[in-house]
Parts: C-alpha cells; structure tokens; sequence
C-alpha cells in the first residue's frame, strides 16, 4: 500500500533539490554578464583640465626653480615627462627627451608611457569600485571567485594590502614558466594552481610587496565583470574620466603601439627587450601621460568613481606589525605623519620605465614623472619639488621614500 508520508517527504525533497539547482544557476546568471551596463556621459563626467596662473612674481619664481632644477636633472641624463598638479590646476608641464630616439620623436602631452607598479592603485579601484556596486565581497576567499586559486585561507583584501604572504612572479624566473611565449594571468593562475608554490608568509601576517597580488586581482575583476581587464578598465575607469590616451597594453595586439607611445630604454640607450613577464597585467601594463594621470588624480577628490567612504578604506594603513611612517593601503604606499598629514603614493619599474605618482591629499598637490630611460634618481625628485612649491619644507626632513626606494617592479 502507498504511504502518504513518502509522497509527502518526496515532493519535499524535489522542491529543496529544486530549490538548490535555482539558486546555483541563479548564481551562475548573476555573473553570466557585465554586471552594469557601459558607462555614459550621465553617470560619470569627464575631468576638465585647468592651469594656474603662474603669471605673478611667486607663481614666476616657482616655475624658474623647477626649470632650474629640471635642467640639472635631465644633465644628469633624465628623460621623461612632469606635471605638478597645485589645487586642481596644472602648475607645471615639461617634456624632456625622447620617446623614440632612433626615430628622433620627442615627448610630448598625447605620448603614452608605462606606468609600471603605477598600475596597481588603477586595479585597487576597479575591485574596489565592484565591492561598492555589491558585486563582489572583498573579505570573500579568493576561491570565491578563482576556482584554481589554490590557497583558500587568502582574502580579497589580503590581495590589496599586499598581506597575502603569495610569491612574487617576477621573481621565480623560469622556475615554472618553461616557454618563451608571453604568460597571461590565467597562465600565471594555472601555475599557482599546478605547482602551488610556498607561501613566504602565512596570510596576514606581514606585509610583503608582491606583484602576483596584483595580477590575481586583475583576474578577479575579469570573472566578476566578465569581460577582459583591459576592456573593462577603458569603459568603466579611462573612458568616462576623459583618459583618452590611456590603455591596457596587451603584447598579442601592438595596435596600441604607434608614434605615440614610449620606446623604454636602459640607461645607456640600449632598448629594453620584452620579457614573458609583459603579458600580465593588473600589476603593471597601464599605459598612460601625465595628463591623463592628473584626470585620474583629480577624480578622487570629486568621488568621481568610489564614495568617501570606499576611498578612505582604499587610504587606510593595514600593514602595523612595525611602527613608522610607511604603510600599504588597498593599492596605495603612503606616508602618515604623527601631526597627521598623509602622503598617498605609488612608484612604479618595469624594463626602463621609472614613474612617481606623489599625491599630497590635504592640499590637493600632485607630482606626476613618468620616465622611458631607466634611472632610479627620478624616485628622488618627489621631495624637492615638493619643497619648491610649499616653499615651507613642513615635511622635508621627515622620512621619505626618495633614496631610489620602492623600485617596484
């Protein structure tokens, strides 16, 4: 005889089965495509660019110094493009040197360069910018979002604030990466999940600056978005903020590669050779002009792309273990003094590219080089200028990280 209670517990079964399976493919539709719609002209507005009037006595004296001090600074064989940003107006811009030698093209505002470890604080806003919208939970485990990723105790927010404990790629050599060929960060993930190197660190331990933090996150924006990084970045970040010689340089497509974009060089001339290390991105690979970058800088201040709320996690110090001026934020270095005043920055090396992107927040002053000949003296420049413009030297004998530090790769 047919028991009821079966019939009544198998329809219950069927409809928690049934249950489940929606709820999983509902997951799997929620990021079945971009999670919002291209930016328009509505959402976001483009940053307007402005210059100071430099016209009276001390805005002529203060641009006769850094003239000054440029000229010392290029005899010394510095080539690459300046801007100093002072209360959201350009207070100065040279260029100086090559973008091509051998063809003798000379820098100039619409010439791109690589911006290096500059990069980083771009990807820190773009996986920012998904947690703001909910579309990703930056304390979730990695796995949440890479499958592969084969360390389940390491958190989103670990991968910002450089506390992962993960081994730096640019270090490993040839140890895993057998071929000549560009590796692409699902290929760096494949190696991770392959041979799962040792952590040189447990979890949120310490701080340790590592570029494979950078290029898992850039892969986390691709799963979450579904779309390429470099896609995602031009319409979501570069487009709406008006950065129109700004991009994601992908070694497979050169059509970004033209007249307009830097040759990188050693110090002697001689031109950096491409690595299979120049296929990842999110670490480095931007492209970008002085320009641009001040757009980038100023939109921050007008909460153009993250709330107040988002940019001071973003401007926060999570490393401590040490006490000291230095710490790392999501995607930022910065400088915190014991009357408060913060420094928010971040250097940038890769081949011959040198860049320096110093952001003096409470006073709206920005110092932006991006260099194409390789020289460690371009991260010194940051603390003199800074001193020609203030002309108060409030901070110049504080600590600073102007002695060739932070040569990131």
């Amino acid at each position: 005889m047919f028991n009821p209670n079966f019939k009544i517990s198998f329809f219950l079964l069927t409809f928690i089965v049934f249950f489940v399976a929606c709820q999983t493919v509902s997951e799997q539709n929620a990021l079945a495509s971009p999670p919002v719609p291209r930016p328009d002209n509505t959402t976001y507005s483009s940053i307007k660019l402005s210059f100071a009037d430099t016209n009276s006595a001390e805005g002529q004296a203060i641009i006769k110094r850094l003239d000054s001090f440029y000229g010392r600074e290029t005899a010394h064989g510095f080539n690459g493009s300046v801007l100093v940003g002072y209360k959201g107006k350009i207070l100065y811009e040279r260029y100086f040197g090559y973008s091509n030698r051998a063809t003798g093209a000379k820098l100039g505002r619409n010439i791109s360069s690589q911006l290096a470890s500059t990069s980083k604080p771009f990807t820190a806003t773009a996986i920012l910018w998904l947690y703001q919208n909910k579309y990703l939970n930056i304390d979730a485990p990695v796995q949440k979002y890479l499958k592969d990723f084969p360390y389940p105790e390491i958190t989103v927010s670990m991968l910002l604030s450089q506390r992962s404990g993960l081994p730096d790629y640019t270090k490993m050599g040839n140890t895993y990466w057998k071929s000549s060929a560009f590796m692409y960060n699902e290929d760096l993930l494949q190696l991770l999940a392959k041979f799962k190197p040792r952590l040189n660190s447990r979890p949120n331990t310490r701080f340790e600056y590592s570029n494979t933090n950078f290029a898992m996150l850039a892969r986390i924006v691709e799963e979450v978005a579904k779309m390429p990084y470099k896609k995602f970045m031009k319409e979501f970040i570069f487009e709406p903020l008006g950065m129109k010689h700004t991009f994601v340089y992908d070694p497979a497509d050169r059509s970004n590669i033209n007249d307009f974009v830097t040759q990188s060089y050693q110090y002697n001339w001689s031109v950096y050779k491409e690595t299979p290390e120049d296929g990842v991105y999110g670490d480095k690979g931007i492209y970008s002009t002085v320009e641009d970058m001040y757009r980038w800088d100023q939109s921050f201040y007008n909460h153009t792309l993250l709330s107040e709320k988002v940019q001071n996690m973003a401007y926060t110090g999570y490393s401590n273990e040490r006490p000291g001026v230095k710490n790392y934020g999501f995607g930022w270095r910065m400088l915190q003094f014991n009357d408060g005043y913060k420094i928010i920055y971040h250097n940038g090396w890769w081949h011959g590219n040198n860049t320096v992107f110093y952001r003096f927040i409470k006073d709206n002053f920005t110092i932006i080089v991006l260099g194409n000949k390789y020289s460690t003296a371009i991260y010194r420049q940051a603390k003199p200028v800074y001193n020609i413009v203030k002309n108060t030297g409030e901070h110049s004998n504080m600590e600073w990280d102007d002695a060739g530090g932070n040569k990131e790769e």
